[in-house]
């Protein structure tokens, strides 16, 4: 259920930063500026917070089934398929994250005209794109995480700890 949420939040802000994009786009004005910004920033906030909570939230339930697999003598591949899902994802969720900061922050140098418009544009693009390829992902290593965890509870359901 975490995981789902978490994942929500990701795509909220997802739609908040192609909404952002589409904004900037749009703007003639440089009133309409603010408008851009508070949307790139509350998305980019919210980017940061899901894929982070995603993060301790693989590493919290990859202790909780490393201790189950020690409690009750459970196979040690299902710890070795916890730091799988951690290594598929973590690459994944650091580059968004990053590219979501650096196109906020780079946005300044253009509004300030320090750098071109197109170098903003174009990290929006690959910022997009890596985000998009990183929410499936995500999708897929939270459903796989959470079925894992199912199939531990239930084989550990009514079986005393080994100790």
């Amino acid at each position: 259920m975490m995981g789902r949420a978490l994942l929500t939040v990701g795509w909220v802000a997802t739609v908040g930063f192609l909404a952002s994009g589409v904004q900037g786009y749009l703007i003639e004005p440089r009133e309409a500026l603010g408008l851009h910004l508070l949307l790139g920033l509350t998305s980019t906030f919210l980017l940061l917070f899901s894929h982070s909570w995603i993060m301790f939230y693989l590493i919290g339930t990859g202790k909780a089934l490393k201790q189950a697999v020690a409690e009750h003598g459970l196979p040690e591949e299902i710890v070795e398929e916890t730091k799988r899902f951690k290594n598929d994802s973590y690459p994944w969720l650091m580059l968004a994250m990053g590219l979501a900061m650096a196109t906020f922050i780079l946005a300044g140098g253009v509004a300030t005209r320090v750098l071109p418009v197109w170098s903003h544009n174009i990290l929006f693009f690959v910022t997009l794109a890596v985000q998009l390829k990183t929410l499936v992902l995500e999708h897929r290593v939270l459903e796989a995480n959470r079925r894992l965890m199912a199939g531990v509870s239930h084989d550990i359901a009514g079986r005393p700890a080994k100790r």
